[in-house]
């Protein structure tokens, strides 16, 4: 069976460069360790991710995000689809975003977070959390803008500021489910990339080049990072942003929850994604020669998935 190869992120920059390349060119996916992620912290969010969503069903809907389309607070169970699919994702999560200063230009393109008044210090453990997310994002990014030619910091200005979202997902126990619902749809992400926790439990799979459906199931600890379709779109599907999915576990397992914790790392509001010159060939021709500003993309994604109206 095919399998994701793991990486280091304690490896040489170029060494690293050339490994994550390979593997997003192959399979739009990589499993990484050492990444450096704060594991207290890490270890205190799972906690209180829990304590979340084990509160009654009203107090959750007390931040009912709705009518922000989904964007900050919490989305029930059975609100989001992927993507003409026919039934729901069994799933409901917690999303949070970043704190703008007063006078930023983009202040009108997010909306402000929503901080439950339980449990207690939700906002302290999640507010520095998403900040070492967005440390570890930058990292990444770096070493994808070395792979593909680029300087090392190329995308440090492209995301600074981005609406980019912490999701808190939990999976509900499956024994009860409607026939043919499964935890989540077959999708590909919107954004640029996405960082994973909590993909030990089985169930997420990806669809390979050949149509045959793989597990990603990294070391303990490890992150599943993906490409997005911001960045599919950005390197002319060079860095392929690949269908994934989560299905119910086996019967042992129906009758638990699961867990899990995606960064979707974003392009600033306000950045027109244009193909890069160096993704461009007589055999890849240019599949996007109108430029599109990011917060646009994400509005007509946001509309395929129902989370907001058209």
């Amino acid at each position: 069976m095919d399998k994701l190869p793991v990486l280091s992120l304690n490896d040489d920059k170029h060494s690293f460069a050339d490994a994550i390349g390979a593997s997003f060119r192959k399979h739009g996916f990589a499993l990484v360790r050492d990444h450096g992620l704060d594991a207290d912290l890490v270890a205190k969010a799972w906690d209180k991710t829990r304590e979340f969503f084990a509160l009654p069903v009203e107090e959750k809907l007390r931040y009912d995000s709705s009518a922000g389309g989904g964007q900050r607070g919490y989305t029930a169970f059975g609100t989001e689809i992927a993507k003409d699919a026919k039934l729901h994702d069994l799933k409901e999560f917690w999303h949070v975003g970043r704190e703008l200063a007063s006078d930023s230009p983009l202040k009108d393109s997010m909306p402000a977070n929503v901080w439950p008044d339980q449990p207690a210090d939700f906002r302290e453990i999640f507010e520095p959390l998403y900040a070492e997310f967005d440390r570890v994002g930058n990292i990444i990014l770096s070493r994808i803008a070395l792979h593909l030619g680029l300087p090392e910091d190329w995308f440090a200005p492209t995301v600074e500021d981005g609406n980019s979202i912490l999701r808190l997902l939990h999976y509900p126990p499956v024994a009860d489910a409607e026939p043919g619902a499964i935890r989540a749809g077959a999708h590909e992400d919107i954004n640029l990339i996405t960082l994973l926790l909590g993909a030990e439990e089985a169930g997420l799979q990806l669809l390979t080049r050949e149509g045959n459906w793989i597990p990603a199931n990294p070391p303990e600890g490890a992150l599943v990072i993906n490409v997005g379709d911001m960045l599919q779109r950005l390197t002319n599907h060079v860095l392929p942003s690949t269908t994934h999915r989560v299905i119910n576990p086996a019967s042992d397992r129906a009758a638990h929850s699961r867990y899990s914790m995606p960064y979707f790392l974003h392009l600033r509001s306000d950045f027109p994604i244009k193909t890069l010159d160096q993704c461009i060939s007589e055999d890849n021709p240019n599949r996007y020669p109108e430029p599109m500003l990011a917060d646009d993309y994400l509005h007509e994604r946001l509309v395929e998935i129902g989370l907001i109206k058209a």
